[in-house]
C-alpha cells in the first residue's frame, strides 16, 4: 500500500534515525526477511484464484484467512491515515483502470481479459512486509500484457540502481526512462516509502526523477519500490470512497512492488517467495 499523504505525519522510531530516516539493525533485517517472504508467499497462494468469475472479496477473504493461519496480521485492514476513512479490506485489489488502493467487493467479479494488481502488507513480530503484483485474468490483450511486463521490468531496473552512495533520483530516473521509452506514463502522486516497524516512514521513493539528485542511500535503509505505469496520461482521480485511485482517462494501469534493503555492497529484495 502506498500513500504520499501519510508521509508528512511520520516521526522517527527504531534502531537508528537521522532526519526521519530509519536504519535497521541486522536483527531487524532478519525480521523483515521473514515477513517479506510471508507476504510474497501470500501472493503465490492467491495466484491460482485469479480467474474469471471470482470476486475481489473472495480474494480478500482468502487472504485474511491465510494471513491469520500463518500467525500474521493484515496491515491495510482498518488503516486510517489522515484524510481517509479506515480501509475496509485486508488487501488492495486494483483492476484495469484502478491505479491503486482498490477496495475488495463481492460485486466486483473478475472478467476474462482483466488485469488486477493485488497489494498485500503483512505484520509479523511487529514488522511490515509490503509487496504487490499485477496478474493477468484469463487472456488479456497483447497491449495489456505488454503494460504489465514493462511495469515489472521498470521496477527491477529501479531496484538495480540501489546501492550505498546512490541517490533516490537514480531509482526514479531508471523507471521513468524505461517506462517512457515504451510509451507509458509514470504516476507522480503515489510513491514508495520507508518501512519497518511502521507501515510508512521516510524516505519517499518517487518513480520518476533525475540521476544524481535526492537523498543518498545508506546501508540499513529499507523501503518499497512500487511503480505505477499508465497506458495513457499520468493524471489520476480519487473516487468518492477517498481510497480508490483511477486513471483520469480510464485507460489501463499496472503496478509491481518489492520491499528492498540497502546492503553494504548493493541491494537485497526482501519480498521474494
Amino acid at each position: 500500500m502506498n500513500n504520499q499523504n501519510v508521509l508528512s505525519t511520520i516521526g522517527t522510531q527504531q534502531t537508528q534515525s537521522h532526519q526521519g530516516l530509519v536504519l535497521l539493525s541486522a536483527r531487524e533485517l532478519e525480521k523483515m526477511r521473514r515477513v517479506g517472504k510471508l507476504a510474497a508467499n501470500l501472493l503465490n497462494h492467491l495466484e491460482p484464484m485469479v480467474q474469471p468469475g471470482v470476486s475481489t472479496k473472495e480474494l480478500n477473504d482468502e487472504a485474511e484467512r491465510w494471513t491469520q493461519e500463518n500467525g500474521a496480521k493484515s496491515a491495510p485492514l482498518g488503516y486510517a491515515p489522515p484524510g481517509h476513512p479506515p480501509f475496509p479490506g485486508s488487501i488492495c485489489t486494483s483492476v484495469n483502470e484502478v491505479i491503486c488502493h482498490g477496495i475488495p467487493s463481492a460485486k466486483h467479479i473478475l472478467k476474462d481479459g482483466d488485469i488486477i494488481n493485488i497489494d498485500v502488507t503483512l505484520i509479523l513480530d511487529g514488522y511490515h512486509g509490503d509487496t504487490s503484483r499485477t496478474f493477468l485474468v484469463g487472456n488479456p490483450s497483447p497491449t495489456a500484457r505488454k503494460l504489465v511486463e514493462v511495469t515489472r521490468e521498470s521496477m527491477m531496473l529501479g531496484i538495480s540502481e540501489v546501492k550505498p552512495g546512490a541517490r533516490v533520483g537514480d531509482i526514479g530516473a531508471a523507471i521513468q526512462e524505461y517506462a517512457e521509452a515504451n510509451g507509458y506514463s509514470v504516476v507522480r502522486e503515489m510513491v514508495g516509502h520507508g518501512i519497518g516497524r511502521k507501515f510508512h516512514t521516510e524516505p519517499q521513493i518517487p518513480h520518476f526523477g533525475r540521476r544524481g539528485t535526492g537523498l543518498k542511500l545508506r546501508p540499513g535503509m529499507v523501503f518499497t519500490i512500487e511503480p505505477m505505469l499508465n497506458q495513457g496520461k499520468c493524471d489520476i482521480k480519487f473516487l468518492p470512497d477517498r481510497w480508490t485511485v483511477i486513471t483520469k482517462d480510464r485507460k489501463l494501469s499496472a503496478q509491481w512492488e518489492h520491499t528492498v534493503a540497502v546492503t553494504e555492497d548493493g541491494v537485497e529484495i526482501l519480498t521474494l517467495p
